[in-house]
């Protein structure tokens, strides 16, 4: 293995330790890390600019697959998850995935960078405020939950997200509560992550401007490194939250993710 080549793995295991990192002290997904740091490290590469915003959001699919498949076991083995409510979800979740990657491979780079700009400051000004999710009485009929699947399941995958942040404040409003809400959310990003990075390999298939080692918009090499440190980390992640102040630690990240935002969209 070539120096060049060493260096660029040991970014991405140091994107996975970020992404797990923060992912464990903020409840986030990892997804909106894993994104924007590999634009920035495909960017260094020397990578087109117009494969870089879909490579980055197809490998960031995959390695959701492996850190996701992780989660929903815990939270299996907790009784955290509503298997009629996830069932309810799983059609939308899974036609909505499929969508959302085509509606990304219709669009350039830069357009769809600003849209995840747009989004990364939503949340960001979301965390900043506190807003916590409504909390609901009852479900709604299987027709709403799949329509709310599909919307789920469109914009997760168009921004390479699990979907917690959408899929906790919608079960919440259900009338879940919050672990039952977590873990529910954890096995909904499942399906969103293998529909949506086989739909990014379809895709982006035989693009002549992609790097090697990559299959459509999903790259290996980043892959493995991130999958390796991301899991371990974010189990660090989970006891520095315990430790550190959590208001300090929500204004702190919020800001990170208005910059990174600002950034995608100027």
């Amino acid at each position: 293995m070539t120096a060049s080549m060493l260096s660029i793995m040991a970014g991405y295991l140091a994107i996975g330790v970020l992404a797990g990192t923060l992912a464990g002290v903020f409840g986030v997904g990892g997804g909106l890390i894993i994104v924007p740091s590999l634009v920035f490290a495909f960017g260094l590469q020397g990578i087109d600019p117009a494969v870089v915003m879909h490579l980055a959001v197809g490998t960031s699919l995959a390695t959701i697959v492996v850190t996701g498949a992780s989660s929903t076991w815990g939270h299996v083995q907790k009784g955290g998850v509503r298997r009629g409510w996830f069932l309810a979800l799983l059609p939308g979740l899974m036609l909505g995935a499929v969508a959302g990657v085509c509606v990304a491979g219709n669009l350039s780079g830069g357009s769809l960078g600003t849209l995840f700009g747009l989004f990364v400051i939503l949340v960001a000004g979301k965390m900043a405020l506190g807003l916590g999710p409504k909390l609901g009485a009852a479900a709604p009929g299987r027709l709403a939950m799949g329509a709310a699947g599909g919307v789920i399941g469109a914009v997760s995958a168009l921004f390479g997200i699990g979907g917690g942040t959408l899929t906790v404040p919608w079960l919440s409003r259900c009338g879940a509560r919050m672990t039952d809400a977590v873990g529910t959310s954890a096995a909904c990003g499942l399906p969103i992550a293998i529909f949506g990075a086989m739909t990014f390999i379809v895709v982006g298939w035989g693009n002549p401007e992609l790097p090697p080692w990559s299959t459509g918009f999903v790259s290996w090499p980043a892959f493995l490194g991130i999958v390796l440190t991301s899991v371990p980390f974010a189990r660090l992640g989970v006891r520095l939250a315990h430790v550190l102040p959590a208001h300090v630690l929500r204004l702190a990240f919020a800001t990170l993710l208005a910059g990174v935002g600002l950034r995608f969209l100027l």
